[in-house]
C-alpha cells in the first residue's frame, strides 16, 4: 500500500480509503466490522464517513448509524490510533438534521460533538464540509449550474465563519485537519486565501466525484491541487458501480445500489452505455478486472490523495483493494484517453 500526504498537515493516508455509506442499510454492523478488519490488514489506514450516512437509501431512521458502527469497531478493536478518520457535516435540505438549515457555526459545533459521541472517540482527523451552502454542480448539477445566482458577500462571510469555527475546534483538540467536499475551484481557493490571511486552518483535501465517466477535476481543480497542495479524495470512482458492467443493457441486480437508489444519482442513463462498454472491452483486452481498471486509473492521477472505495460484499472489497497492485500499461492508458476523448462526460 502506498501512502500520501494529506495536504500540508503531516498526516499520511493510504491511497485507498475505505468508504462506508452502505453500512446501516445494505450492510449490517457485523459486515461493517469485517470490512474494517480486512481493510486494515491490507494496509488501509483511512476511513471516510459522514453524519448523513448511510445513503442507500438516506432516511431519518438510519441517519448516523454508519458512525455508530465505526464507533463500536473502535471499541472492539482498540485501533483508533491506527486510523485516519474523516467525517462530514451535512448541509441543508433534510429536516431531521438540524431542521434542514444551512451549515453555520452552531451547526458545525453540534455536528462535531454528535459525531464524536457516535464514533466513540475524542477527536476527528479530517472534518469536511459536505457541500457549500451556495449550492454545487455535483450530483449532476453541472447541467443547469448558474453561478450568477450566487451572493459573493454572503458566501465569503459564511466561509470566514466556518473557518473561524473549525479553528476553534482544532484548538480544542476535537479535529486535526479540515477538508471540503463537492466544492469548486473558486470556492476552494477562497477557503485557502481567507485561512492564510487570518491564521485559520488550511484546507487539506477536496472530496469530489471522479471516475472514468466524470472528470471535470482534471481542469481547474487539478491546478488548485497542484499549486496549493490540496489533494483529491475521489468518491464514486466506479460511478456507483456502473463501471463494473453490472448494469449494462438495463440490468438491475437484486440488492444492488440501482435497485435501491434508482438511477444512482442521475448517473444511470442511456448515454453511459456506450462508454462503459468501451471501458469493459478495454479491461478485457488487457486482462484486467473492469473495477480494477477504473480504480487503477484513478490512482495514476497526480492530484490524487486517496481513492474512496465502497463495497457491499467482501468479494467486492477484496477486488477493489487489490487495484493498488494493478499497473496500467501505456497502451491501456492510451485506450482510456481515447475513450475519454470520444465520450468526455457521459454521466
Amino acid at each position: 500500500m502506498k501512502y500520501n500526504n494529506l495536504g500540508r498537515t503531516g498526516i499520511s493516508v493510504s491511497e485507498i480509503c475505505l468508504g462506508t455509506m452502505t453500512w446501516g442499510t445494505q450492510n449490517t454492523e457485523a459486515e461493517a466490522h469485517e470490512q474494517m478488519d480486512y481493510a486494515v490488514d491490507q494496509g488501509v489506514n483511512f476511513f471516510d464517513t459522514a453524519e448523513l450516512y448511510p445513503t442507500t437509501p438516506v432516511s431519518a431512521e438510519t441517519q448516523g448509524r454508519t458512525e455508530d458502527y465505526i464507533g463500536t469497531w473502535f471499541q472492539k478493536s482498540g485501533k483508533r490510533k491506527d486510523i485516519v478518520l474523516a467525517t462530514k457535516v451535512a448541509g441543508s435540505g433534510r429536516d431531521y438534521i438540524r431542521n434542514g438549515r444551512e451549515i453555520d457555526a452552531a451547526g458545525i459545533r453540534e455536528a462535531v460533538d454528535t459525531s464524536l459521541s457516535r464514533l466513540k472517540t475524542d477527536y476527528i482527523d479530517l472534518y469536511q464540509i459536505h457541500w457549500p451552502n451556495r449550492g454545487t454542480y455535483a450530483f449532476r448539477g453541472n447541467w443547469n449550474f448558474d453561478a450568477s445566482r450566487q451572493d459573493k458577500v454572503k458566501t465569503l462571510e459564511e466561509i470566514t465563519e466556518k473557518l473561524q469555527t473549525l479553528g476553534e475546534l482544532v484548538k480544542a483538540g476535537k479535529i486535526r485537519a479540515i477538508g471540503l467536499s463537492n466544492e469548486s475551484a473558486w470556492g476552494t481557493q477562497k477557503f485557502i486565501d481567507i485561512a492564510e490571511a487570518n491564521g485559520l486552518p488550511r484546507v487539506a483535501s477536496i472530496q469530489n466525484e471522479y471516475n472514468l465517466l466524470y472528470r471535470p477535476y482534471d481542469l481547474d481543480l487539478a491546478e488548485v491541487s497542484h499549486h496549493e497542495d490540496v489533494g483529491l479524495l475521489a468518491y464514486s470512482p466506479l460511478a456507483g458501480g456502473i463501471l463494473t458492467g453490472k448494469y449494462q443493457s438495463g440490468a438491475r441486480p437484486e440488492g444492488s445500489r440501482a435497485s435501491i437508489n434508482g438511477d444512482i444519482g442521475g448517473r444511470l442513463q442511456p448515454l453511459q452505455e456506450a462508454p462503459v462498454k468501451a471501458c469493459l472491452e478495454l479491461a478485457y483486452e488487457h486482462g484486467i478486472d473492469p473495477a480494477q481498471l477504473a480504480l487503477a486509473f484513478c490512482l495514476t492521477r497526480p492530484f490524487m490523495a486517496s481513492v474512496i472505495i465502497g463495497a457491499t460484499t467482501m468479494e467486492q472489497l477484496k477486488t477493489d483493494i487489490a487495484a493498488k497492485d494493478v499497473v496500467l500499461s501505456d497502451e491501456a492508458l492510451k485506450g482510456i484517453a481515447d475513450i475519454h476523448r470520444q465520450y468526455p462526460m457521459a454521466i
